[in-house]
């Protein structure tokens, strides 16, 4: 029977031996790709927290004690050791998250997945234990990637402080995030992966002097003494304890016996204490580490022997503005591109490879991105700062008062943009229309196709004197959607053969192929549509307005958040303008939308043609009613006299 069928939480590990130990991280290893291979996930970084993640449950006792992970897509092991072994639907509706998450299981705490979080999370949660006398331990498992973010050290800055206050920092260091991590942290930490450390070096040195009479314990006794000094020439980890922080390692992150020892003693501690890992993303499964992209950090459906993909699908939208930056670069030398530790996910890899002197990585670090793009910009180039449309949320500040405010020519690429599915709440780009909408002078644009990703691309590096935005989608890109005319800036998608037109349909980004549909399913039950693609939906095209107030009712289609969007701008530009025409705005409600497949979600949310073109016939129906009921309750009020 295997070991690993007979987990059902973290207690059953205390009872096996190291050998059998050493059999449940293979067993865990295969399940893994055996697994994931089938839906898609992480599977590189779980590969590597095999050992990491038993050993943390047999040294902490979780839920009492708390096990966070930072990001946490490396959380499958925690899951199959907390009794989670149904990987059938990951990351499907259903099924489970491809993330900790608090409605699965009482062991996971954080689940918003976004990097560099874990350690203010942990110091609060620490804070808390101290306050209300608990007993219980904190354990924030971090990545080195994710080491890079600003966040992480603000909250090392702020744990140090507390030098009684239990917290156990984990730094798990495969040298990546997505690719190679980068920058002057990852140089230190290379520095210590290199080194023997100094407790081993210390323990050599004892060994000798202790045998050498007379003045060999006194010399030991002087070398310990001066600890600090010794330390930094041996193994430069004074990083951390200039810090305050106590430090244990580096530690061989597959040697579970190791990390059991090290982790005991940073529990016994009573204080801050960073236990240094070692591990090796994608271990154990060669073609993960034939890679050296990302050592299969997230695969789709994949052939378990060879690493390959199952299906290949065609352009997507990532590929076409990768393709097309490529070009820009060629055509400007003054175009330069950034990105946050993500070089290959947002399509700048290609770029990299023919201007390796003209890309930045940053690391985890959103904000520092676009404050740096600002001074870029300043400087006399033209950055374009690609990056998840979920992750600007987090440099919204640095947009509006280091950017907008200084009127920078800055170009941000939003990947990912609204429902992206099976990522789940924290992962859909479903605030940026609506959070960008506040900042003076910036123009958002919303491609509805590859043309357009191209053509806006350009029209966006164009600008030099105010930020420009251009979101697209995730997946695949469909097929052109042509257009048929144009009014002001706005592309007309579908005329309504009639000079009264019914309604107004506002097509935002790639929906367009979706309101297509639906005013095909109006025009059945005789209901005339003009469909425009605003193309730049800020500021609101000067067009919109006039060309609303010959139609009878205006409707809004956006794969964004419902509050504050496309919809609510053009509601606000009417009303200006004196407009007075019905708007019906279609989005994203304002919750955290489950994992699910795209399709799934937009279902669940209405955003699909059917829901859409009903609720409008049933928005023109009763406007017709109000018509017949102001016919006769006027012509009653003409024949009133007559009578008399």
């Amino acid at each position: 029977m295997p070991l690993l069928t007979r987990i059902t939480g973290p207690r059953d590990l205390d009872r096996l031996s190291l050998e059998e130990l050493d059999q449940l991280a293979g067993e865990i290893r295969t399940f893994l790709v055996d697994a994931v291979s089938k839906t898609g996930g992480h599977l590189g970084p779980n590969l590597g927290v095999v050992e990491l993640t038993i050993a943390l449950h047999r040294v902490f006792e979780s839920p009492k004690d708390k096990v966070l992970w930072d990001t946490g897509h490396q959380s499958y092991v925690h899951k199959l050791l907390t009794g989670r072994q149904d990987f059938s639907r990951l990351k499907m509706k259903g099924g489970l998250s491809g993330y900790p998450s608090q409605a699965e299981s009482e062991h996971d705490v954080i689940e918003n997945s976004h990097a560099s979080t874990v350690l203010g999370w942990a110091d609060g949660i620490a804070k808390a234990n101290q306050l209300l006398k608990r007993d219980s331990h904190v354990v924030a498992v971090i990545g080195d990637g994710a080491l890079t973010g600003g966040m992480a050290w603000e909250a090392l800055n702020n744990i140090a402080e507390a030098k009684d206050r239990p917290l156990v920092i984990v730094v798990n260091d495969n040298e990546r995030s997505y690719a190679p991590t980068i920058g002057g942290l990852a140089n230190h930490l290379a520095t210590l992966r290199t080194t023997d450390g100094y407790e081993r070096f210390l323990a050599r040195t004892k060994d000798i002097l202790d045998r050498t009479p007379v003045v060999g314990k006194p010399l030991f006794d002087t070398l310990h003494g001066a600890k600090k000094g010794l330390k930094d020439f041996i193994a430069p980890q004074g990083m951390f304890e200039d810090l305050g922080l106590k430090y244990v390692g580096p530690i061989d992150g597959h040697d579970i016996e190791a990390l059991e020892s090290a982790l005991a003693r940073a529990k016994r501690f009573g204080g801050p204490v960073i236990v240094h890992c070692l591990t090796e993303k994608g271990r154990g499964y060669q073609p993960a580490l034939q890679d050296e992209a990302d050592r299969f950090h997230a695969v789709g459906k994949i052939h378990p022997d060879t690493g390959l993909p199952i299906a290949t699908s065609g352009a997507d939208w990532t590929s076409v503005f990768g393709e097309e930056m490529v070009r820009l670069g060629e055509e400007r030398e003054d175009v330069v591109a950034i990105t946050a530790a993500m070089l290959q996910p947002v399509g700048l890899d290609k770029f990299a490879k023919r201007f390796p002197d003209r890309v930045y990585d940053v690391g985890i670090a959103e904000q520092h991105g676009a404050v740096s793009a600002a001074g870029l910009a300043h400087a006399g180039v033209h950055p374009v700062f690609a990056v998840y449309a979920t992750f600007l949320n987090r440099a919204f500040d640095q947009v509006l008062m280091d950017v907008a405010l200084h009127k920078c020519g800055v170009t941000f690429v939003l990947d990912r943009a609204g429902v992206t599915g099976t990522d789940g709440a924290s992962h859909n780009g479903m605030w940026d229309m609506s959070i960008l909408q506040v900042v003076p002078g910036l123009r958002l644009a919303a491609p509805r196709d590859a043309d357009q990703v191209r053509a806006q691309l350009r029209e966006a590096v164009a600008v030099e004197d105010a930020p420009t935005v251009v979101r697209f989608s995730k997946g695949a890109v469909g097929p052109a959607v042509p257009a048929v005319g144009r009014v002001g800036g706005m592309d007309v998608l579908r005329e309504p053969g009639t000079d009264r037109p019914d309604v107004l349909l506002v097509s935002v980004g790639a929906l367009a192929p979706m309101c297509l549909e639906v005013a095909s399913l109006l025009d059945r039950q005789g209901i005339s549509t003009t469909v425009v693609d605003p193309r730049w939906v800020k500021p609101v095209d000067e067009a919109m307005a006039p060309l609303a107030e010959r139609h009878r009712v205006v409707v809004t289609v956006e794969d964004n958040s419902r509050v504050g969007g496309v919809g609510s701008a053009i509601a606000q530009a009417l009303r200006d303008a004196g407009v007075d025409v019905p708007l019906r705005d279609f989005g994203i409600p304002p919750r955290f939308l489950d994992h699910a497949s795209r399709a799934e979600v937009l279902a669940e949310i209405g955003l699909t043609a059917p829901d859409i073109a009903r609720q409008v016939t049933g928005l023109v129906s009763q406007l017709d009613g109000l018509t017949h009921s102001r016919l006769r309750t006027d012509g009653a009020a003409r024949a009133e006299p007559a009578r008399d």
